[in-house]
């Protein structure tokens, strides 16, 4: 048993909506899945239905899948790498983009380094990369702030911080919001940054109908695109 090569812990990406794998992805991740029989995964269902689209070959029923969701079994868990111990690697499946990043993925690789475990990660679409590379701001320092609160006087009270931190850091602020309330975000946007403050709004991306403008938000009064239940990017830069 001592001779025997630790699997490893493969960090696949995933299209960011209802695209063709193989236009966002290199055929290396398509080699990879085709390899592998054990995969964690947040969601089965996507999963499986991912998995078919880019392995069409590939038997459904050898799958082993690990769920890790909310209302994983955290004992449980730290368990989904002890099959790496007998040679057999495993891939851990985002939602959407890469995993770990925004994901709850991350656990799983901190445990694949806890247990001496090589991590691989394949390169894939990243929506807050993306979003960045698009948004014309300072991609020397930037941050990613996850989500803004909830409560109407504590969002702005982020967003006004927000804006000060990217004025005295020349720092691109990143973040997001949950996809049914991003025209509110939009909208308090508007109402709470300076006028001479830059946003980026970054939606839907690799997908036909993707959307990225970055405007002064005096020039965002008179724009009011759809983003209701559309997966979207906010980048505040102050000069």
């Amino acid at each position: 048993m001592d001779n025997i090569e630790l699997g490893k812990l493969y960090l696949i990406p995933t299209t960011l909506g209802d695209n063709e794998p193989l236009e966002v992805l290199p055929l290396s991740v398509k080699k990879v899945i085709e390899e592998l029989d054990v995969f964690i995964v947040e969601n089965e269902k996507t999963a499986r239905r991912f998995i078919k689209q880019i392995t069409p070959r590939k038997s459904q029923p050898s799958l082993h899948i690990l769920k890790l969701d909310k209302y994983a079994d955290q004992l449980e868990v730290r368990t989904y790498l002890d099959v790496c111990s007998t040679g057999v690697s495993v891939g851990l499946l985002s939602e959407a983009g890469v995993p770990a990043i925004a994901d709850p993925g991350a656990e799983i690789v901190k445990l694949a380094h806890e247990k001496g475990i090589k991590v691989v990660p394949l390169v894939g679409p990243s929506s807050i990369i993306l979003a960045m590379m698009a948004s014309g701001f300072n991609g020397q320092n930037f941050a990613f702030n996850g989500y803004l609160p909830i409560d109407s006087s504590e969002r702005k009270a982020a967003i006004k911080n927000l804006e000060r931190l990217s004025k005295e850091k020349n720092q691109s602020q990143i973040f997001i919001e949950t996809p049914f309330r991003n025209e509110k975000m939009l909208t308090d946007l508007k109402s709470t940054l300076t006028p001479t403050s830059k946003l980026c709004v970054a939606c839907d991306i690799t997908l036909q109908t993707e959307y990225i403008k970055t405007l002064e938000i005096k020039d965002w009064k008179n724009e009011n695109p759809d983003l209701h239940k559309r997966p979207t990017i906010f980048i505040i830069h102050k000069d």
